[in-house]
């Protein structure tokens, strides 16, 4: 189902001050065409230019007005956050943001800070988010979806040393996070007056994640009853960590270079 398209250096792209562009491609993917002409692709970047942000704030807030939560949102930009889009045919088509915890906090602790300090105060705990997801719905889904959430795993982990997942969600969508995700809901939903409705806070123990991947990663016998069916296989999954930690660390040396030109 997945075929791994990199770029044509391999590499995150940078402008000439060492910061990523619209060209910040992480995977693509393609799918099978699924009565289509032609074959599917979907290509999932960073949003780290203005254009990438944009794009990405216009289908949340499309999406959101949709389903009734307003029609003005937007990305957060602290140093924390870090925006995934999915692009399909040059649309953005989905986005997902990892906010990883810090002095700052995260936006669940907006009303559930009690729930999330009874987690920050286990030994060796470090939490992370998942907020302003939306995606598309109009192209077929699942496939996507899990080539979103992996990567963002897959990113993650070369990042971040996480050991708690969070996410905020409409309780009626609560039975999808627990069945196709492992999230467990935590206490009892909450109103959110960004959205005007109301928010259920689930819970995902990182390590599961490993867990699961290993499990039902590639097993069509699942498909349909575990998102993780539709994760890349293990070997697929070793080549993207490879090229990803391959691309970080020449992301980094371009920064590190540009930093030291500029000093002269």
């Amino acid at each position: 189902m997945f075929l791994d398209v990199a770029s044509p250096t391999g590499e995150l792209l940078l402008d000439e001050g060492g910061n990523a562009t619209n060209g910040s491609h992480l995977h693509t993917i393609a799918l099978a065409p699924r009565g289509r002409p032609q074959q599917d692709s979907m290509t999932i970047r960073l949003a780290s230019s203005d254009g990438e942000r944009n794009r990405a704030n216009m289908l949340l807030s499309r999406m959101y007005s949709w389903r009734g939560y307003g029609s003005t949102h937007s990305l957060p930009s602290a140093p924390n956050c870090i925006t995934f889009t999915a692009t399909a045919d040059e649309d953005v088509i989905g986005t997902l943001t990892l906010t990883v915890d810090s002095s700052a906090g995260l936006a669940c602790d907006r009303l559930f800070k009690d729930e999330l300090d009874r987690f920050r105060g286990a030994p060796g705990a470090s939490l992370c988010e998942l907020t302003k997801f939306a995606f598309d719905t109009s192209l077929p889904a699942r496939p996507r979806l899990a080539a979103l959430f992996h990567i963002i795993f897959i990113f993650g982990s070369l990042h971040y040393d996480c050991t708690d997942l969070f996410i905020e969600v409409n309780p009626r969508h609560r039975r999808f996070y627990q069945a196709m995700l492992g999230f467990t809901p935590l206490g009892a939903p909450k109103m959110n007056p960004v959205v005007n409705a109301p928010s259920q806070l689930m819970w995902l123990n990182v390590a599961d994640i490993r867990r699961k991947i290993r499990q039902y990663a590639g097993d069509e016998r699942y498909a349909g009853r575990t998102l993780y069916a539709d994760f890349f296989s293990p070997e697929e999954e070793e080549g993207i960590y490879r090229r990803l930690a391959a691309a970080t660390a020449l992301s980094a040396d371009a920064k590190r270079i540009s930093r030291e030109l500029a000093s002269y």
